[in-house]
């Protein structure tokens, strides 16, 4: 029996996230699981009168492929997936990873030549700038495991996050993305985390079911030699295969110029990918009411009420800081009681507090009004 909550999320994807016009375009890129989304996504397609195109991927496959690769290979295989990517208007990406530590035993100079030579200039340089996209992940054993949940409970939470009413969260995004394009200096505070930073005229932008689901976040970028002071993320972080914890950055300058964590070593070769690693492209606030706690999983632990994430690497092109590199790395602090508490300053004014809007005209992102 199909699920009618699949059928709504493929109308929500197609008529809100990507908004679909008649004879665009689409690319449907399924990794591992979500088939059944993938069908529904094609009938919506087809009923607002687009053209669907549909990519099955394995990760264990793409691993096969990585281990073994060069660069001139992987340039070769991103040629073709970049002619495809020129000639769509919209992409929906479904990662409903199996394992999310396949990729663990990839070596790293494997890794860096794929970063650099396929998902660069297919995604980052194509992708991103030039359609209307949206990455999701899609319920599973693996998932539920991940977030502690068995996994009925974990779809049933996967459904109530991605089915919100995010035409309602665009609407009271509003204030705090003005306030965030007036502001200059920013501070965050929380357990063993100072920071202090400039967001001078860059824009924000309201992160509400266009480009993610789930979502629920408003970022911007800092400027990018404004950075000091340090951080020490509370959540874990699952990259390329392997979970990162206990991530600590000290920055002078904008610079990374101290990084720690379970592994140094290995977090350091990622700082090193290249000069734009160790300066940071994206600083974003998250508001998703239903996403309390982390899951090891970014696409959602990024939109955790209550959280922030301050991410290495690249920057967006909706908010260009200048800062160029083949990773864009969203590291995540939750300022939440139960997490050490924390506080966000704009310009000398407390905004929120462990977790909490404080200010009148931001209460609107607090949890109980937005579900």
């Amino acid at each position: 029996m199909k699920d009618p909550r699949i059928s709504q999320l493929a109308k929500n994807l197609i008529n809100y996230s990507i908004n679909i016009k008649p004879g665009e375009n689409l690319l449907i890129e399924v990794f591992d699981s979500g088939l059944e989304l993938a069908s529904e996504l094609i009938s919506e397609c087809y009923k607002a009168g687009g053209n669907p195109f549909v990519t099955i991927k394995s990760r264990k496959i793409m691993k096969d492929l990585i281990k073994g690769t060069n660069k001139e290979h992987m340039l070769a295989i991103s040629s073709l997936e970049a002619e495809r990517m020129k000639k769509m208007q919209a992409y929906i990406g479904i990662r409903g990873a199996l394992n999310s530590s396949e990729w663990s035993d990839i070596l790293e100079n494997k890794l860096s030549i794929y970063m650099k030579n396929w998902s660069k200039p297919v995604h980052s340089d194509i992708r991103v700038p030039h359609t209307r996209w949206c990455i999701m992940r899609y319920p599973n054993n693996s998932m539920a495991q991940m977030a502690g949940m068995s996994t009925e409970k974990f779809e049933d939470f996967f459904f109530d996050v991605c089915c919100l009413d995010y035409s309602k969260m665009d609407k009271a995004m509003d204030p705090l993305k003005e306030l965030m394009e007036k502001t200059d200096k920013v501070r965050i505070t929380g357990k063993n985390t100072d920071l202090t930073f400039s967001i001078k005229g860059l824009p924000a932008i309201k992160c509400s079911g266009k480009v993610n689901i789930p979502d629920g976040e408003i970022f911007t970028a800092p400027v990018k030699d404004s950075v000091e002071g340090y951080i020490t993320y509370n959540t874990p972080s699952e990259y390329q295969g392997y979970t990162y914890e206990n991530i600590r950055l000290e920055f002078s300058k904008g610079k990374i110029v101290k990084a720690t964590a379970n592994d140094t070593e290995r977090i350091n070769k990622i700082f090193n990918t290249d000069e734009g690693a160790r300066y940071v492209g994206e600083f974003a606030i998250g508001v998703n009411p239903y996403i309390t706690k982390p899951m090891k999983d970014t696409l959602f632990d990024e939109k955790i009420m209550g959280s922030f994430h301050f991410t290495p690497g690249s920057s967006y092109d909706e908010c260009p800081n200048g800062n160029k590199s083949a990773i864009h790395w969203d590291l995540v602090f939750i300022q939440t009681p139960e997490y050490g508490g924390g506080e966000i300053w704009f310009d000398d004014v407390l905004i929120r507090k462990d977790g909490r809007f404080v200010l009148k005209e931001l209460e609107c992102l607090n949890p109980e009004n937005l579900k």
